[in-house]
């Protein structure tokens, strides 16, 4: 059948081409997409030119197997209906609304197990948080938060919001949060944390203060995706803390200062991505365990206060340029298809 698929041709430019799917094969399923989330972090990069070329886009997933080079297409959270079932499928599947880790599409082809049925009561719009949830249970679970200890979290775009939303289910001594754009700000202090500060604030030290017990922070999480936030993620962890590096910085370089108090302070530097659990962990958590965690989670979280656009797949280079240009006015912004009703 004829389709059409977002492709990031070069830094800058997107084109939307016509693609042929050939009909389900066995365990297969097509399906027509109803919804897809854009990534402010890694498709940003891409965007800008910022991912390294040549690299694996992501070989835990089938969808996106192959090197980050232009011509790309790219996106993990597809919100779709199933059309059509491949022989020796179940035909209860027709017609099911699934979760996808599938690039921005009308329509794609996937395998039976690399799809999530999703139950009648979970909107699309909470859905597509499902990639989002996921890489915030598994910061959290990377972190290790203690009961008492200060938090302060670097970034407030949708994973740093999830991440204070989890944070601030736990009985923490404290827990601050660190954004630059005010919308954002806003969006953070309604889950109730300590505080949610300007970072380039230059008084930020004594409001540091104020809100942490030590005036430092047992555990710090840098997700804002500013490399030059390493160093004063450093800056403010007190002795023997843990710094979790959750951001992805592509190749904008990253120079840490080593050589003044971080040597002595015996901080932990620790590095957090999504695709592969803990091997701490590991023996008693999968891929399957943690995302039964975040279908529990979403109903009760409702992220979907968080879209601030929504754009038609036909307008998709216009939702780029939003945040590539204005990133001040968005949270999350979403890819709406044709046909769609929900």
């Amino acid at each position: 059948m004829n389709a059409n698929q977002l492709f990031f041709t070069s830094p800058g430019e997107l084109e939307i081409r016509p693609i042929q799917l050939k009909a389900p094969g066995a365990a297969e399923l097509l399906v027509a997409n109803r919804l897809s989330a854009i990534s402010a972090g890694t498709e940003m990069l891409i965007y800008r030119g910022h991912a390294p070329q040549g690299m694996a886009i992501d070989a835990t997933l089938p969808a996106l197997r192959g090197l980050l080079r232009y011509p790309l297409g790219y996106g993990y959270a597809s919100v779709g209906q199933v059309l059509e079932v491949g022989p020796g499928v179940d035909p209860l599947w027709r017609g099911r609304r699934v979760f996808a880790y599938q690039p921005h599409a009308s329509h794609f082809l996937a395998q039976v197990d690399q799809v999530q049925p999703l139950p009648d009561d979970l909107a699309d719009e909470d859905a597509v948080f499902i990639p989002n949830l996921e890489t915030a249970v598994s910061l959290v679970q990377d972190g290790r938060p203690v009961l008492g200890e200060a938090v302060v979290v670097f970034g407030q775009g949708i994973v740093g919001l999830l991440v204070t939303q989890l944070l601030s289910r736990m009985a923490l001594g404290a827990l601050v949060a660190l954004e630059r754009y005010p919308l954002r700000r806003l969006a953070s202090l309604e889950l109730g944390p300590t505080a949610c500060l300007d970072p380039s604030a230059p008084d930020l030290s004594a409001q540091l203060t104020q809100v942490l017990p030590t005036g430092r922070s047992d555990l710090t999480y840098e997700l804002s995706g500013d490399p030059s936030a390493v160093d004063q993620a450093i800056a403010i962890t007190g002795f023997s803390g843990r710094v979790v590096l959750g951001s992805w910085y592509g190749t904008q370089p990253s120079q840490i200062d080593l050589g003044g108090e971080f040597h002595r302070s015996r901080i932990q530097i620790v590095s957090s991505q999504v695709s592969t659990i803990s091997p701490e962990l590991s023996g008693r958590w999968t891929k399957p365990r943690r995302l039964q965690v975040v279908l529990q989670l979403l109903p009760q979280i409702a992220p979907r206060r968080w879209i601030t656009h929504s754009i038609d797949f036909a307008d998709a280079p216009q939702a780029y340029r939003l945040l590539d240009h204005q990133p001040e006015t968005t949270l999350q912004v979403v890819l709406r298809y044709a046909g769609a009703d929900g």
